[in-house]
């Protein structure tokens, strides 16, 4: 399959000539690692290990029975798994013959991943039997018939047979064709590898679209930036279908030939005995992991002192927090950032900020990428002053597929992107994220879209009118309220019975709400339109 992008030879020759881009894929650093240490350990997951030798054999062999099955450059590849090496083999498999990753988060359901998947026109999806008591295989068997194009299934821990992930591997697909195709088949690392759903602000989730080089390009001034070298040990528990886990977590050690500790599920007490067993030194998640982390924490710590990043991203750090990591961890620098799945990330602390820059602002930006603050017309605004947020630079993704067009309204003339995010970008260059010009909700770093939901709920003929809102919360920053108008007789709806109605419309549970208001009228403007700010003003006098 081609997808159309936005990507043009002036802005190749552009970030190549200035080194942001070097052309290199992810299999290139694996190849490179797994000839100079191939016996450093890899990965670490929740059931098994593998060395950078092993990972380059199980990816080539996967890779070759790809292949062998009729996949091959071009093709999508759906895979719903948890942060398990099954899915980093996956992954390089399908970078190495230049197919296109599609990774869905594990804990999305038919509604979403119904729509992802007829959307990538998938022709291969790979999930586990099961996880955490979900039955993927059922859940792709009635999602089927609406995916015309997808011919093959494969099952991580299934029945034996032709749909079972461990047969595959199984099968000795180098002797069955000639290992040295590979090399014929690298992609051009302009291509487009990875087709990664964002949560919109529309009923239809957007699919970013990133090639090889802004991939690569994304990580490489991250590991500086981090004071990263070949002793750091990377922990990762944010899944693996968020780009922070996708490129941080899983893409981040194979460029710099680092060993990964991933957790399938987050468990802070889990976490610091990881720490200790495997002297972990960085580690990346919304800010929740951190309040979890410094709530666990023994009385001696001296078994986690070799911890020494915590990058806090997709929310604010709260100033409690901060002061709190560095009485109780004085070696931790926390590090706030920003970023998106269409950018990567663009800004983030530097090691040695004073606790009122870690506390008060998002980051400092990268060297390679440019982030504005303009105002209606597009004109940058000056520093301190509240304006719209727009990027540019060698992470920025190559488009939404097949939504081209929607892609070029959110770029202006000269290649900024508009975000949708507003802030506020101070004397020193740091960037405060103040708000968003889109609808969405922010529960501890993961976005919930507002209209999404919303269009789900206005399906019950139960309710007359809806709006979902942000309510404070302690620990996640914001949690969605469902705001609810009854039709004459229905009967009422507490939040059992909604969760009941969303779950049977195949929501994910991470979109669901976590309080119910029944109105009896939602506060309009003249012209009709819902005005949420009153909503949040009342609900927060309660």
């Amino acid at each position: 399959m081609t997808f159309e992008t936005v990507l043009t030879p002036e802005k190749i020759a552009e970030y190549t000539s200035a080194g942001y881009w070097g052309d290199h894929t992810i299999t290139d650093y694996l190849d490179d690692w797994a000839e100079r240490r191939p016996d450093k350990l890899a990965f670490v997951d929740a059931r098994r290990q593998i060395t950078f030798a092993e990972l380059k054999r199980a990816a080539d062999r996967c890779a070759l029975g790809l292949l062998e099955r009729g996949l091959g450059p071009g093709d999508v590849i759906s895979y719903q798994l948890p942060n398990w090496i099954e899915t980093v083999v996956l992954h390089l498999a399908i970078s190495r013959i230049g197919a296109v990753n599609n990774p869905l988060i594990p804990i999305y359901r038919e509604r979403e991943v119904g729509f992802m998947v007829g959307l990538a026109q998938s022709r291969l999806i790979v999930v586990p039997r099961d996880f955490r008591g979900f039955d993927y295989p059922a859940m792709v068997e009635q999602l089927r018939g609406g995916w015309p194009e997808l011919e093959q299934v494969l099952i991580v821990d299934g029945e034996p047979g032709p749909e079972s992930w461990e047969d595959f591997m199984a099968t000795p697909w180098e002797e069955r064709r000639d290992p040295a195709e590979l090399a014929t088949l690298r992609p051009d690392p302009n291509d487009v590898t990875l087709l990664i759903f964002t949560s919109g602000t529309t009923g239809e989730p957007k699919g970013v679209m990133h090639t090889h080089n802004t991939l690569v390009g994304a990580d490489t001034p991250f590991a500086e930036r981090m004071g990263l070298d070949e002793h750091s040990v990377i922990h990762m528990a944010s899944t693996f279908a968020h780009l922070t886990g996708f490129n941080y977590g899983m893409r981040l050690p194979l460029q710099f030939g680092l060993t990964a500790v991933i957790q399938d599920v987050w468990d802070a007490k889990h976490f610091i005995e990881l720490i200790e067993q495997h002297k972990i030194t960085y580690t990346a998640g919304a800010t929740p992991f951190l309040h979890d982390l410094l709530a666990n924490l023994p009385q001696d710590t001296s078994g986690v002192q070799s911890l020494t990043r915590f990058a806090c991203m997709g929310a604010p750090i709260p100033r409690v927090i901060v002061r709190e990591a560095a009485e109780r961890l004085p070696r931790l620098a926390v590090l706030g950032g920003w970023g998106q799945t269409e950018n990567g990330l663009v800004t983030v602390g530097i090691p040695g900020d004073p606790q009122e820059k870690i506390a008060t602002t998002d980051g400092y930006p990268f060297p390679s990428m440019g982030v504005r603050t303009v105002d209606a017309s597009d004109a940058p605004v000056p520093a301190g002053q509240e304006g719209r947020i727009q990027v540019r630079g060698p992470f920025l993704f190559v488009g939404y597929a097949k939504r081209i067009a929607s892609t070029r309204e959110l770029l202006t003339d000269d290649g900024w992107f508009d975000t949708g995010d507003l802030g506020v970008i101070d004397a020193d260059g740091y960037l405060s994220i103040s708000g968003r010009t889109k609808d969405i909700i922010v529960r501890g770093g993961e976005n919930i879209p507002v209209a999404y939901v919303e269009n789900v709920l206005y399906e019950n003929p139960d309710f007359e009118s809806v709006a979902v809102i942000a309510v404070p919360d302690p620990r996640l920053q914001e949690k969605a309220c469902a705001c609810l108008v009854l039709r004459p007789g229905a009967e009422p709806y507490d939040l059992e019975r909604l969760r009941a109605y969303l779950k049977e419309k195949g929501v994910a549970k991470q979109y669901w709400p976590e309080q119910v208001r029944i109105l009896s009228s939602l506060p309009r403007t003249p012209s009709g339109k819902i005005q949420k700010f009153h909503l949040r003003e009342s609900l927060g006098q309660e």
